[in-house]
Parts: structure tokens; sequence; C-alpha cells
């Protein structure tokens, strides 16, 4: 029976948006010379486990990053397990999400994908969507410099077109443009596995989050490790910019 995780009372310093950079499920593999769909299949139990951790810790957004733009320079086989696995995702956790009152977003050109996977992801998104409770949003196929540049774009076709001046266009005016502008602004970003870099996740929307790298290779990751990484929160201070 998974373990129940009790909310922190200090809601003050818990984190609304919180976002992982899931790394590490090949050499989870590789340590134990499993081959890395392995890896990945654990991937997808530790998705499960957190989302429910997150849930319990009361966070309002846990925001994942399953498959960035770059990922297509994988091997086909790898690419096409990790399709398989979001497939099975889909199927198995629906109904778990829409029992809990979890809505599902997903950012990123998820409409690249292939065809009866799209389909699946916008039977989810709309089954999920009057649900009031936390959402959990899946970047796929997302990178935070062509969501950025898809921004800058859409307001120069609105300064072309008179809609609005060149001098209206500010911070507050390009984050409206951006795939999270409804979401409550990113408090913690982590990252799986040991590695220290943001790999064109989210890079706006961390200008003024907290940063945690941890050594845990995701499949490892679970609601303790979670609820760990609210503490090391928990003991930030955050001046954005002041003293």
């Amino acid at each position: 029976m998974a373990t129940q995780i009790e909310p922190r009372p200090d809601t003050a310093t818990r984190p609304r948006h919180v976002a992982i950079i899931m790394d590490g499920n090949g050499r989870w593999a590789k340590a134990r010379r499993l081959p890395r769909a392995a890896g990945h299949k654990q991937g997808v139990e530790a998705v499960r486990r957190v989302t429910r951790a997150a849930r319990d810790l009361g966070l309002e957004v846990l925001t994942l990053y399953a498959f960035s733009s770059e990922n297509w320079r994988r091997p086909e086989a790898e690419i096409s397990d990790l399709m398989g696995l979001l497939r099975h995702f889909l199927r198995a956790e629906i109904a778990t999400l829409v029992a809990d009152n979890v809505k599902l977003r997903v950012i990123g050109d998820y409409r690249a994908l292939s065809a009866d996977l799209v389909a699946m992801i916008d039977d989810a998104i709309a089954r999920t969507a009057a649900n009031t409770g936390p959402i959990l949003v899946i970047a796929l196929n997302y990178g935070a410099q062509a969501e950025i540049a898809a921004a800058a774009r859409r307001l120069a076709c609105a300064v072309r077109d008179g809609a609005m001046e060149a001098d209206a266009i500010d911070e507050t005016r390009i984050e409206s443009e951006l795939s999270t502008h409804d979401l409550p602004p990113l408090d913690l970003m982590i990252r799986t596995s040991g590695e220290q870099r943001l790999s064109n996740f989210l890079l706006w929307q961390a200008a003024y989050a907290e940063l945690l790298f941890v050594d845990t290779l995701w499949p490892d990751f679970d609601g303790a490790t979670l609820a760990d990484a609210l503490e090391v929160f928990s003991r930030r201070q955050r001046r954005f910019g002041g003293l």
C-alpha cells in the first residue's frame, strides 16, 4: 500500500507550481544491465507516484518535461518506446485523473505526434477539463525557445495588423502569449539525475524560480523525494531582485 503523504502545514512557504525535468531513465536501466526501454517504463511508474504525491502535498500545478523538441534526435526505436509508454499512461491513468479531480494540460506542439496519440491526448484533456483540483501539465514536443519565438511572431503580427503598438510590448504582454499564461508562476524547478542545466525547458517562466538539482535518478523519484524538495524550497529566501 502506498504511503499517504501529509501536506505540510506551512502553506506560506509551499510552492504553488513545481516543474520537473525527468532525467536518468537510461542510466537507471544501464546500472541494472537492462534495456533503456525498461528505464522509461519505470519512469512512467515514477510519474504515477509523483502525480499522486503532488496532490497530497497540496501543489496547485505540477509540470513534467516528458518529451522535448530535441528528443526527436534519439534513435527511432527509443522514440517509439516512449510514445508507446505515453499511450499506456493515458489509457491507464485517465480514470484516476478524473476520479482525483486532476485537470490535464499539455504544452508544446503535441499535434505533431501520430494521429492516434493526438486523439488520445485530446480525449484525456476533454475528460478532465471540468475538474477543479490540481493541474498536471505534460510538456510534449516542447521547447522553450520555440515557445518564446512563437509568442514574438504573434505579437509582431498584431503590430503589423494595427491591433497594438510596438511600445505596448512588455514582459506582461509577452507572458500572456506563452502556453502557461493562465497558470500560477513557476516557483520551483527540479532536475533529477545530477545534471545541472535547464535543457530548453520553461526558460521564460524560470526567471525567478528556485532551481534544485538532485542526484536521484527519475525512476527512483517518489513522494518522499518530492517532499524533501519542498522542504528545501521552504528554506530558500526569495527576493525577486529586492533586498
